[in-house]
């Protein structure tokens, strides 16, 4: 059957209408990312029209795409109930083995010790064993994430550490808690730092390198450079040597930026690539990178709503591999 909206002409199957609570983890967000998230299947360009052909609407009424939603809302959508058939629900979250390390976890974030090897999403080949995949799937066995029960929320990493590199993640299990860690990350208020041995030994004991970044996306690559141009973006290291025996050092780096291989384009480019990182110039045949994110303080300069009890709080792992190296 076909029907005119607007002198709009749209084809109509059986239509059907379905609600959707807003639930807390679903509140303040759009809309439109709201429906693509919660009914996937609808094509985005589709779902633009229904909602000027007023098929989209917020408690009864007509909407705009980019309304911010809050909890209890009521989103009601008559479309077309092919964008509803059920299928066999599959997660791949559930064919990820439940092997975490965790250095700490309360009721709304986890931190987790990611060992180097393990990417943290999912890559180009699919593989279902991932970080992100793990961290579900542990959290589907305590019965504190089921996606059947979720709208468009799932719990989410806050940030990244390379595959060959190891470190402590932020793993936040609800949307609050994900908006408010992201918000700290960027204005940098969560501090990060990272152990690694280095091939050779800086010319000076400890400092602040201070210097621009170009990312060459294609060879997914960095450099540094002295000077300031369209293209780069400044980039700032603070290092201190703890030990050394002539070949080696082991260096605690704190990231006063947070840009792709800053660390290691950074120790490379005063001489002292990482063990193991051959892409950045170190020599030695390592099977992962000496580099590991293994401390993490919660230095919060302003408000953090229901996690301002981290403040002031250190993490740190147990152990790192190569720690012990230099006697």
């Amino acid at each position: 059957m076909k029907i005119c909206y607007n002198n709009i002409e749209v084809l109509i199957r059986r239509e059907m209408m379905r609600q959707f609570v807003v639930k807390k983890n679903d509140a303040g967000q759009r809309l439109d990312k709201f429906v693509m998230k919660t009914v996937k299947t609808i094509p985005k360009s589709l779902l633009y029209k229904f909602i000027r052909l007023k098929r989209i609407k917020l408690n009864g009424r007509r909407c705009e795409a980019s309304v911010i939603l809050k909890e209890d809302d009521v989103v009601s959508l008559y479309i077309n109930d092919e964008f509803f058939e059920l299928k066999q629900l599959e997660y791949d979250f559930l064919n990820a083995p439940v092997d975490l390390n965790i250095v700490y976890e309360d009721e709304h974030l986890l931190l987790i010790d990611k060992p180097p090897g393990i990417v943290v999403h999912q890559d180009n080949e699919k593989n279902a064993d991932c970080l992100v995949n793990r961290m579900k799937h542990y959290l589907y066995q305590k019965g504190e994430y089921n996606p059947v029960k979720e709208n468009s929320f799932s719990p989410a990493l806050c940030n990244r550490i390379d595959r060959n590199t190891g470190g402590i993640v932020i793993a936040a299990k609800d949307a609050q808690t994900l908006r408010c860690i992201n918000e700290k990350i960027r204005t940098r208020e969560i501090i990060k730092r990272y152990l690694c041995l280095t091939e050779g030994v800086p010319k000076q004991k400890e400092g602040v390198l201070h210097h621009y970044l170009d990312k060459d996306s294609l060879q997914n690559k960095v450099r540094i450079q002295k000077e300031k141009t369209a293209f780069n973006k400044e980039v700032i290291t603070k290092y201190r040597v703890l030990k050394t025996d002539g070949r080696h050092s082991l260096i605690e780096a704190e990231l006063l930026t947070g840009r792709s291989h800053q660390i290691r384009a950074h120790m490379a480019y005063i001489g002292c690539p990482i063990a193991g990182d051959g892409k950045y110039g170190g020599k030695e045949k390592r099977k992962y990178h000496a580099l590991y994110s293994y401390q993490l303080c919660f230095a919060f300069k302003t408000d953090a709503g229901n996690l301002n009890y981290l403040n002031g709080k250190t993490f740190q792992v147990e152990k790192v591999w190569f720690q012990d190296e230099i006697k």
